[in-house]
């Protein structure tokens, strides 16, 4: 069993790589945005978990379960979900979301801050307001998905800062064709609130 000791050492080294390093003092000296809300707009937290394997960065995605009437089924994400009426904070709800999807406890890993909130663009989505936690976790975690989750992947940042990993995604929405920039993970794509938050992330690195 890993003791909490070799925990802490595992994510402190994690801490010191220059990328995560760097994100976190740029998390910490920006005011992040936070979006107004009133009735009927909804909160909600989701989770940007990175680890550090063998030198590199890695950030993790889940492939939604498809669910009829689920405005997100089969999307590319991170785990999350809405603000309820037992969570002390939207951070709080990013951690219990996450452990509820993934048997992933956050808490055992350290949150670096937070990206500004984001709301969708599309008028056939739920009136929401999301607001991303990036969280830190050791490298040898593991979990457990639950029937929200038909999939996980680790993708390095590396991939997602190449070129050759930029692709879109194209739907009809009320008979008309659009296009929305994405990122190739796999056979997926990650377009949406999900690629905006992989684009804040990506600019505060490399900015």
């Amino acid at each position: 069993m890993e003791t909490l000791g070799h925990r802490d050492v595992l994510l402190q080294r994690a801490l010191q790589h220059a990328d995560v390093s760097r994100l976190a003092r740029r998390l910490a000296s920006r005011p992040a945005l936070e979006v107004e809300t009133a009735p009927p707009v909804r909160l909600a937290a989701v989770a940007a978990i990175l680890r550090v394997v063998d030198e590199e960065p890695e950030l993790l995605f889940i492939k939604r379960a498809e669910h009829a009437g689920d405005p997100w089924s089969g999307h590319m994400a991170f785990p999350g979900g809405r603000l309820e009426p037992g969570d002390a904070s939207l951070e709080m709800t990013a951690v219990r979301e996450t452990f509820e999807e993934l048997a992933l406890d956050l808490t055992h890993g350290q949150m670096i801050g937070r990206l500004d909130d984001l709301a969708p663009r599309s008028p056939v989505l739920p009136p929401i307001v999301i607001r991303p936690f990036v969280a830190l976790v050791p490298p040898n975690v593991t979990f457990v998905p639950n029937a929200e989750v038909a999939a996980t992947y680790w993708v390095p940042l590396s991939v997602l800062r190449h070129e050759g990993t930029r692709a879109e995604h194209e739907m009809m929405i009320d008979g008309v064709h659009a296009r929305f920039p994405g990122f190739r993970v796999d056979a997926h794509i990650v377009w949406g609130l999900t690629e905006r938050i992989v684009r804040q992330l990506l600019s505060l690195l490399d900015g």
